[in-house]
């Protein structure tokens, strides 16, 4: 793994956060989310111009670096990384919208839009890194573990099966308006955990 010998202090304490992560040290996991969860929160704010999505997407973030953290590489500071994952799912998040809010009566030509999809490279993982992906994802999982059971459930199908809320209503059988309700105070609370833990574990 070839580090840019031009980072910062910064850059290569996030760097030395990034190895004890993927070693599966939660500390680890906590300090790189606390260091970046504002910065991350209010670039998104700006560009979505809606609090809850803007909370939404900023989990998602963490969870889609968490989850692909040995495709990081340190040629680039963590936090350059970090804030592409963010902008990128962002964009792919505005599109999705973009999309869904379309008239009926205007429906999208195939062949015009046929030159904005993303481009996905035909790549299958050997065996040995789906296993360490299984391991990271369940790693990740037990961040969660420190929840009331009833935001668990609720945190798991939003972030790491990602669940519509309408789809998640429809799974444990809850109005719209619970669900919502209980998945802003799991944010609350899964944020509260993943600082707690850098000063517990």
């Amino acid at each position: 793994m070839e580090v840019n010998p031009n980072f910062s202090s910064n850059a290569v304490n996030d760097l030395n956060l990034v190895k004890q992560a993927m070693g599966g040290d939660q500390k680890a996991y906590g300090s790189l989310m606390s260091r970046y969860r504002d910065s991350i929160y209010f670039m998104l704010l700006k560009m979505v111009n809606n609090k809850e999505d803007a909370n939404d997407l900023t989990i998602e973030t963490f969870a889609k670096a968490f989850r692909n953290l040995d495709k990081y590489q340190p040629t680039f500071a963590f936090s350059t990384w970090l804030f592409k994952i963010a902008t990128n799912n962002c964009i792919d998040f505005l599109k999705k919208k973009r999309i869904a809010t379309l008239s009926i009566d205007e429906p999208m030509d195939e062949d015009e839009d046929s030159g904005k999809s993303f481009d996905v490279a035909g790549y299958t993982p050997t065996p040995e890194e789906s296993i360490i992906r299984k391991q990271k994802a369940a790693l990740l999982k037990t961040v969660v573990e420190g929840l009331p059971v009833r935001y668990k459930r609720l945190v798991i199908l939003r972030y790491f099966e990602e669940y519509s809320y309408e789809e998640i209503a429809r799974e444990l059988d809850l109005p719209l308006g619970t669900v919502k309700a209980q998945l802003l105070r799991a944010r609350d609370l899964l944020f509260n955990t993943l600082r707690n833990t850098k000063n517990t574990i």
